[in-house]
This record gives structure tokens, C-alpha cells and sequence, in this order.
């Protein structure tokens, strides 16, 4: 039954890295994010319509390597039509599972539970973090009035926790 759960993973990762949903530029955004992956060559740029506190239209134009461009394409299916805070929190359980804490039973990741295998090797969180620290990036600086900074895993350990960012909606933001 394990051998069959991870085939289906597989494929479903897969799926995402050959049709990435979101994959197209957007003539209208509120807001541009980048992100790097040095040490396996994986950018991502994100760009964000916001309609309110939600996310209207998600563009995430991904290069680099079948986990990277798989998580930026489930990300641009799970946040669109979501409000800021509900992708912040989709984001920082995600990066929780990413080090290692339980799937969440109470959050409906979509596609994302295909990515849980890749927390046993720890140099590749970084390629399916790079899309979710972008966006949690997105959103500061949307918050904030300015222009997000490029993102970039370079320096971090392999096991180190890129941009500890927690946005949170309402006032808070």
C-alpha cells in the first residue's frame, strides 16, 4: 500500500511540474515577488492581483527542478480566491511539515500532501519552500507599501528554516 501511495505522489507531483497551474504572466498586479534557490538553480516570481484581502489572480512563473515548480503550481491552486490570512496559515503549515511536524488534519492542503515525502531530504525543503517564503515575502511587503525584496535560499543550512515570516490578517498585519 506504501509502494501505491507514493507512486500516486509521484505522479501527482508530476502532474504539476509538466501543467503548472498559475503559469502565465499577469498583465495587472498589485504586487511582484522574487525568489532563488542558488544551490539547485530553481527562481520563481510571483506576481498577485488582490481583490480586497483576497488573492483575485496568481501568477507563479517557476524554473527549476520537478519539486519547486510542483509546490508554485499547487500554491497558485490553493491560495487563489483565499483571503491573506488563510494563505499564511496554508503557508506556515506547510513550512511546518516541511521540519518535520505531523500533516495537519484540520487544513485542507489540496495536492500539497504529495510534497511530504521531501522532508526527508532536507536540501530539497528548500526547492518546495522557495514558492511559499516568496509569497509570505508577496505579502509583508504588500502589507507594508513596498516592493518585496528578492528572496534567496543562499547561506541557509540545508536544515534551516528560510524567512520565519508569519502573517497574520486583521490588524495584525
Amino acid at each position: 500500500m506504501m509502494g501505491e501511495l507514493e507512486s500516486l505522489y509521484r505522479e501527482v507531483v508530476l502532474d504539476h511540474h509538466r501543467h503548472p497551474r498559475g503559469n502565465r504572466p499577469l498583465s495587472d498586479y498589485d504586487v511582484e515577488a522574487s525568489g532563488k534557490n542558488p544551490s539547485c538553480g530553481d527562481e520563481v516570481t510571483l506576481q498577485v492581483k488582490f481583490d480586497g484581502d483576497r488573492f483575485a489572480r496568481v501568477g507563479v512563473l517557476s524554473q527549476g527542478c520537478a519539486i519547486s515548480t510542483s509546490s508554485g503550481s499547487m500554491m497558485a491552486e490553493i491560495i487563489e480566491g483565499r483571503t491573506i490570512a488563510e494563505a499564511s496559515a496554508v503557508a506556515d503549515r506547510f513550512k511546518a511539515v516541511m521540519h518535520g511536524e505531523d500533516w495537519p488534519e484540520d487544513l485542507d492542503l489540496g495536492d500539497l500532501e504529495a510534497l511530504q515525502g521531501v522532508k526527508k531530504f532536507p536540501v530539497r525543503v528548500k526547492c518546495a519552500l522557495l514558492p511559499w517564503v516568496t509569497l509570505l515575502d508577496a505579502i509583508l511587503a504588500h502589507a507594508e507599501g513596498r516592493a518585496p525584496d528578492p528572496v534567496s535560499t543562499e547561506g541557509l543550512a540545508d536544515d534551516a528554516r528560510p524567512m520565519d515570516v508569519t502573517i497574520r490578517g486583521g490588524s495584525d498585519r
